[in-house]
C-alpha cells in the first residue's frame, strides 16, 4: 500500500509539472518566429526593387515591417489588393517570388511581430490588433481600390483575416487550413491537459466567423495532420455569408502550397472577385 501510494504522489507531481510546463511554454508551440538579419533584408529588397518595404507603427512602439507589391510590379493605380496574414512558422516574404500568380492584384504582405524584421513578440491581442492596423493602412494608400481588398489567411492567420472580416467591409476571403479554434484544436492534440484553463492565445475564430458576411473561399489539405478537416468544416459551416471548399488532394498542412491545384483554385476564386 505504501507503495503504491508513493507511485501515485509521484504520478501526481508529475502531471502538476506537466501541467506547469504547459502554460509557460505555451507561446513556444504556438509561436515559431522565423526572423530575417539586416542582410537578409537587404538581399530581398535588391532582388524584388519594385517591391517597396512597408514599415509600420504600432501603439506600444513595435515597428511591424513587410512589403507592398503593385499589380503587375508596378505601382498600379487603385488596383485590387490581397492582404496576406501567414502561418505559425512562415515568414512572409516567399511570396514576393510568386507575385504572378495573383495577376491583377496587389500584395501586401507583412510580417507578424517577432517575424521576419518586424519587432515586438506575438501574442493573441497584439496579433489581433495589428491585423485590424495593417488591413486599414492598406485601404487607406491612394493606389489601392479599398472596395477590392481580398483578406487571406493561413493556417494561424485563419483568426487574424477572420477577425478583419468581422470588423471591416472586406471584397472576400479566402482561408487556407482554417481552424475553428485553438483551443479545440490544443484539445484534439492533446487530450491529456486541460487546455481551456491552460491557454492564454484562444484564437477562437469561429466566435467571429457569423459576423463575417464577404464570400468566402475554404482551400483544405486532404490528408492535414494539424488541422484536421473536422475543424476547417466547424469554421466554413460558422461563416456568416457565402463560402465555398476546396480540397486538394494527396497534400498536407505543409505541402499544400507544392500543388498546382492550390494555386489554380486560388487563381480561379480571385479573379471571379475581381471581376464582380
Amino acid at each position: 500500500m505504501d507503495t503504491l501510494i508513493i507511485l501515485i504522489k509521484v504520478l501526481v507531481s508529475a502531471y502538476a509539472a506537466l501541467l506547469v510546463l504547459a502554460y509557460f511554454y505555451q507561446d513556444g508551440l504556438i509561436f515559431l518566429p522565423q526572423q530575417l538579419s539586416g542582410l537578409e533584408l537587404q538581399a530581398i529588397a535588391s532582388r524584388h526593387a519594385q517591391a517597396e518595404q512597408v514599415h509600420l507603427p504600432a501603439d506600444d512602439g513595435v515597428t511591424l515591417h513587410g512589403w507592398f507589391l503593385g499589380a503587375g510590379g508596378t505601382q498600379a493605380s487603385r488596383a485590387p489588393l490581397l492582404v496576406y496574414y501567414g502561418g505559425n512558422a512562415e515568414e512572409v516574404s516567399w511570396l514576393l517570388d510568386e507575385a504572378g500568380r495573383f495577376a491583377g492584384y496587389s500584395l501586401l504582405l507583412m510580417n507578424y511581430r517577432g517575424y521576419g524584421g518586424s519587432s515586438g513578440k506575438p501574442g493573441e491581442s497584439v496579433l489581433y490588433a495589428d491585423a485590424l492596423r495593417v488591413f486599414d493602412y492598406a485601404a487607406s494608400r491612394a493606389d489601392v481600390d479599398a472596395r477590392r481588398i481580398v483578406i487571406m489567411g493561413r493556417s494561424l492567420g485563419t483568426a487574424m483575416a477572420v477577425r478583419v472580416a468581422a470588423r471591416r467591409a472586406v471584397r472576400a476571403v479566402l482561408l487556407v487550413s482554417p481552424y475553428d479554434s485553438m483551443v479545440e484544436l490544443g484539445r484534439r492534440h492533446h487530450a491529456y491537459l486541460p487546455v481551456s484553463l491552460l491557454l492564454r492565445h484562444r484564437f477562437d475564430a469561429s466566435a467571429d466567423a457569423p459576423k463575417a458576411k464577404a464570400p468566402l473561399q475554404v482551400l483544405v489539405a486532404s490528408r492535414d495532420s494539424i488541422v484536421p478537416l473536422e475543424h476547417s468544416r466547424r469554421l466554413a459551416g460558422a461563416w456568416g455569408g457565402p463560402h465555398s471548399w476546396r480540397e486538394i488532394a494527396d497534400a498536407d498542412h505543409i505541402d499544400i502550397t507544392s500543388s498546382p491545384a492550390y494555386w489554380k483554385a486560388i487563381a480561379e476564386f480571385l479573379a471571379q472577385m475581381r471581376g464582380t
